[in-house]
């Protein structure tokens, strides 16, 4: 069997033997591990497509790790991981310490683990805390990159004689070097590379408050704000204050400086009340003119409606910088009340999605 026939059989799964043959080997192996998560399916019910049998009971959750770290690449693996705890519920991969141990940290499995945390004993809780701390890390390593470029200057049209390969000017150089083009090999000798300068931003005192939802929905953007309010904290010119809420409002800012800790103690679920946070942050701004509230959250208002949007008018009208996110995470693919956040728009709020990243450059470019 070719390498693409073998794929289209895991894809396709054991009804396309008549038609692609049997698999041997790893293959089977890889076709049994696939089968034990996604066989348990219901959307497969009167199709035919063969069922998973006793599920657990054939193999266990720590055995299908093995199998699935031992024949699958890694971005597989996160993406079977994935799966396994946010859409066929396996919680045992976040709450069973041998699972735990040969687990991959990803921001899955952290969403995992602040979902079930309160399921877990001291010792898994334990354990499961590296799962956390591996993930901030990598987040906080990859963030801070993006935060020190967006606060260390804006290039300018000036040009510059400091080579710096980050100063590089591409077009600047072609146009320049456009009478060395050499038809015959297709190519343009640099004689005069372009440079521009970077102007260094000027940070007067500004404030920005991060207003997280931590409902179930809003996992991954409580992750990312935590790890962004981390990154910003103590630049100059910047005070951050991190408040997370559902229908009660919870000042994080003294546990910026620790992410881990403040994500264990974050509790995912229960209703939310945008009003009664955003009041909250409405009394935090010192200065309207030189402030930036962010609000994170799906839009779907649990408390006052009419409140809500009130606070957000007056914000935006004494002239604070009122910014609302239908997510803050990676992927910035949102899903929320496109009434809600089209009414807040209306009296002066940005809304959108963002990237962490993108969120630095907003706040970098507020304060240029």
């Amino acid at each position: 069997m070719s390498d693409e026939m073998e794929r289209w059989r895991l894809i396709l799964g054991s009804p396309a033997d008549r038609c692609a043959g049997g698999l041997g080997g790893d293959a089977l192996s890889r076709d049994a591990a696939l089968a034990w998560l996604y066989e348990r399916d219901e959307g497969l019910d009167g199709r035919d497509v063969r069922r998973a049998g006793s599920g657990d009971s054939v193999l266990r959750v720590v055995d299908w790790l093995d199998d699935v770290h031992r024949l699958f690449p890694r971005r597989t693996i996160e993406r079977l991981e994935r799966d396994a705890v946010e859409t066929y519920g396996i919680t045992e991969v976040v709450t069973d310490p041998g699972v735990l141990e040969r687990v991959e940290p990803s921001v899955a499995l952290l969403r995992a683990v602040m979902r079930t945390k309160h399921l877990m004993n001291p010792a898994v809780l334990a354990m499961a805390r590296r799962v956390v701390e591996a993930v901030v890390r990598d987040l906080m390593a990859r963030l801070a990159r993006e935060v020190r470029r967006s606060f260390t200057g804006a290039r300018s049209r000036r040009r510059s004689n400091f080579k710096q390969a980050r100063n590089f000017d591409f077009r600047g150089t072609i146009r320049a070097n456009l009478a060395h083009y050499e038809p015959e090999t297709r190519r343009i000798s640099i004689e005069e590379p372009r440079f521009t300068s970077r102007t260094r931003k000027h940070l007067d005192s500004w404030q920005l408050v991060l207003v997280v939802d931590q409902s179930g929905s809003m996992a991954g953007s409580v992750i990312h704000s935590a790890v962004t309010a981390a990154c910003l904290w103590n630049l100059p010119g910047l005070k951050t204050h991190l408040v997370a809420f559902d229908t009660q409002v919870v000042d994080l800012t003294s546990d910026v400086t620790d992410p881990v800790e403040l994500l264990m103690k974050v509790q995912l679920g229960g209703g939310t009340d945008i009003a009664k946070a955003m009041a909250y942050a409405a009394g935090l701004v010192e200065n309207p003119r030189r402030s930036i509230v962010v609000l994170i959250t799906d839009f779907y208002e649990g408390g006052d409606e009419r409140a809500l949007v009130r606070v957000v008018r007056d914000l935006a009208a004494q002239g604070t910088q009122v910014l609302g996110l239908a997510a803050l995470d990676e992927d910035a693919a949102p899903a929320y009340d496109r009434d809600m956040a089209q009414r807040l728009a209306n009296v002066g709020a940005h809304v959108g999605a963002m990237t962490p990243g993108e969120l630095a450059e907003f706040v970098a470019e507020r304060m240029g």
